[in-house]
C-alpha cells in the first residue's frame, strides 16, 4: 500500500513488527519469507529479493532459528533466491558490470575504486553507530583512512591488527539481532527511516566491507613476503547504492529513484577518475569529500 507521497505504508497488524516485539526470530524469518513469496508471485521481483534475502539472513544467523523455520521454507527460500539471481535486476546487473569493467584497471586502481565507494558510507555509518549493538559502523572512517595508507605503504602492526579485528566485528554483527531482528533505524530528513537491516542488500554490505578489508590484509601480507597480491574483489564498489532501503520505502522503478541515479553517476565517475592519471593527493581529496557525503539526502 502506498500513501499520497508514493511511499509504502506499513499495516498496523504488520506481522514483522509483531515478531520483532516478541523477539520471535523464527516467526520473523517466516514472515519475511511469506512476503517474498507473495511479491515473487506478483512479479514484484525487487521486493521478492528484498524479503527473501532478509529471511535467509535471519535463519542463517543461528542454528536454532534455522531448525525452527524448517527445511521446507529454507530450501524453497534458497531456490527462489537462486532464481532471482538470474533475473535482470539492478541487484544482479550492477555488480556484474562493475566486475567486467574492472578488468581494464590495475589491481591497485580496483582497490581505490572500492575505497571511494566505502568512503561514502562513513557518514551513514557514524549515524548507525549510535544504535546499541551497531557501534562497529562508526569505525568506517578509521578503516577508510587506514586502507588509504595501506595502499601507499606497509601499515603499522597496530593498524594491521585493527583492520583484522574490524573484520571480525563486521562478521559477528551478521549474527546479531541488533542488525536483523530489532527493527533498529535512524531518521532520514524528508524520507522514511533507514533500518540497519537495509544494509542487507547486495550480499550484505557488512560482509562486503569485511571481504574488502580482508583483501587489503592479504595484499599487505603478500607484498611484505614479496609475493603477488590476490586478485581484488569488486562487490564493494556498489556498497553505497543501498537498494534495499529504496525497494522497501519507494514506489516505482528502482533505477528512477534520484538517490540511486546519483550513486550510479558517482560509481562511474569514480571509474573514469581511477582510470586516469591521478595522484595520492587527488585521491585523498576525493575521499575526504565522500566521507562527509550523506548518500540518503534528497536532492
Amino acid at each position: 500500500m502506498f500513501n499520497v507521497f508514493g511511499k509504502k505504508e506499513v499495516s498496523s497488524t504488520d506481522p514483522v513488527s509483531d515478531c520483532q516485539q516478541k523477539r520471535d526470530w523464527a516467526g520473523l524469518a517466516k514472515a519475511y519469507y511469506q512476503m517474498g513469496v507473495e511479491a515473487m508471485e506478483q512479479e514484484r521481483l525487487n521486493e521478492a529479493n528484498l524479503w527473501l534475502c532478509r529471511s535467509d539472513t535471519i535463519y542463517s544467523a543461528v542454528d536454532e532459528i534455522y531448525e525452527k523455520v524448517g527445511e521446507g521454507i529454507t530450501e524453497d527460500c534458497s531456490e527462489r533466491i537462486g532464481e532471482l539471481e538470474d533475473e535482470p535486476l539492478l541487484y544482479n546487473d550492477l555488480p556484474a558490470l562493475v566486475a567486467e569493467r574492472s578488468e581494464a584497471l590495475r589491481y591497485t586502481k580496483v582497490r581505490i575504486w572500492g575505497l571511494l565507494s566505502l568512503a561514502r558510507l562513513v557518514n551513514l555509518g557514524e549515524r548507525l553507530s549510535a544504535i546499541p549493538g551497531c557501534e562497529v559502523f562508526g569505525k568506517l572512517g578509521w578503516a577508510v583512512d587506514t586502507v588509504f595508507r595501506c595502499l601507499q605503504g606497509p601499515p603499522s602492526q597496530e593498524e594491521f591488527n585493527g583492520l583484522r579485528d574490524l573484520c571480525g566485528e563486521l562478521y559477528e554483527i551478521g549474527e546479531d539481532p541488533a542488525f536483523w531482528g530489532m527493527g533498529n533505524e535512524i531518521p532520514v530528513p524528508g524520507g522514511a527511516p533507514f533500518q540497519v537491516f537495509d544494509l542487507n542488500g547486495l550480499q550484505g554490505i557488512h560482509q562486503e566491507i569485511d571481504a574488502y578489508l580482508d583483501d587489503i590484509l592479504q595484499m599487505v601480507c603478500a607484498l611484505t613476503q614479496d609475493e603477488e597480491p590476490p586478485v581484488p574483489g569488486t562487490d564493494i564498489v556498489a556498497c553505497a547504492l543501498l537498494p534495499d532501503y529504496y525497494v522497501r520505502t519507494c514506489a516505482g522503478d528502482l533505477e528512477e529513484v534520484p538517490q540511486i541515479k546519483a550513486e550510479l553517476e558517482r560509481i562511474w565517475s569514480d571509474y573514469e577518475f581511477v582510470g586516469s592519471e591521478i595522484t595520492w593527493e587527488m585521491i585523498g581529496q576525493r575521499i575526504e569529500e565522500y566521507k562527509k557525503l550523506d548518500v540518503l539526502a534528497h536532492r
